[in-house]
């Protein structure tokens, strides 16, 4: 039976149009094709960060480390909780530009060159073959890292195997928990002693999910008993040093490498009655996000 007609083939085109016709418009900030390949990638997911907790210890001067690479941007979350939102994510869909009114208004940095978006890769992304990012890196040579902390990637269950198997190589153990109040610090000191021992000539992509803003996190709020938005800010200020020590420790590897740094999703502290995440509120799906150089 033949399904294709003369619709659904221009409906097809569309998207391939919007590239081509919005394509040069676009803010192009970095060129993909000039890093894959010739540096290493982190790709650091502060889960669960608002984006307003984050513009807040930005203002205030609470995060210097991350403060030195540039201002936040306010982006839509691929999801509203960890699962859709990693899968979006993975496969090259990153969090969107907020003011975004259609698909040619993404940055992309990573593309499915196979996707049925006419296989026209956008200007500046690196168009990658296979069902992942860490696919497409793994054939274009690179050594592929998961470091993980909340439950989807602890490799504990069926479903927290999932993500971990995207990689080459994925770590997780009980310190890197969320009740683990030094959870971000385990996970620093680990990657830095694998690093030490790591392929200096191998260009590697790490994937590191920070999970100590995730509840709970009234711990790193002195005298809380109850996770909030000030306890929330305050595990951003308690992982922002522990970034310091990665990156520090990175560029004795390397004099330049490209880092990927966001949120998934946010979460509710009672906002119009609503907690958590996993809904569609506003705190939960604004989040922060910014790409930079170490």
């Amino acid at each position: 039976m033949e399904y294709e007609n003369k619709d659904t083939k221009a409906a097809a085109e569309v998207p391939s149009r919007l590239f081509a016709s919005l394509g040069e418009r676009r803010n192009i900030s970095v060129d993909m094709r000039q890093v894959v390949g010739k540096q290493d990638i982190l790709f650091i997911c502060l889960d669960t960060l608002r984006y307003d907790a984050a513009k807040m210890e930005e203002e205030a001067g609470g995060t210097p480390v991350l403060n030195q690479f540039g201002s936040w941007e306010r982006r839509q979350a691929p999801g509203n909780f960890t699962y859709p939102s990693h899968h979006a994510m993975f496969a090259g869909f990153l969090p969107c530009r907020f003011d975004a009114k259609s698909l040619a208004d993404r940055e992309m940095l990573f593309f499915p060159k196979q996707i049925g978006m006419g296989n026209k890769v956008p200007e500046g992304a690196f168009g990658y073959s296979g069902s992942t990012v860490m696919e497409g890196l793994r054939k274009a040579g690179y050594d592929t890292w998961c470091v993980g902390g909340v439950a989807f990637f602890d490799k504990r269950t069926d479903l927290g195997r999932v993500f971990p198997g995207y990689f080459e190589k994925s770590y997780w153990n009980p310190s890197f928990a969320c009740p683990v109040k030094e959870s971000t610090k385990n996970q620093v000191d680990f990657i830095l002693g694998k690093l030490a021992k790591a392929d200096e000539e191998r260009r590697l992509f790490l994937y590191l999910n920070v999970d100590a803003i995730h509840y709970p996190n009234y711990f790193y709020l002195e005298g809380a008993r109850q996770d909030s938005l000030e306890s929330h800010r305050a595990a951003l200020r308690y992982v922002d040093g522990e970034l310091g020590r990665l990156f520090d420790g990175w560029k004795k590897r390397r004099k330049e490498a490209f880092v990927i740094c966001c949120s998934d999703h946010g979460t509710c502290y009672g906002e119009d009655g609503c907690q958590f995440h996993g809904i569609n509120h506003p705190v939960v799906n604004e989040i922060p996000y910014k790409h930079f150089f170490i």
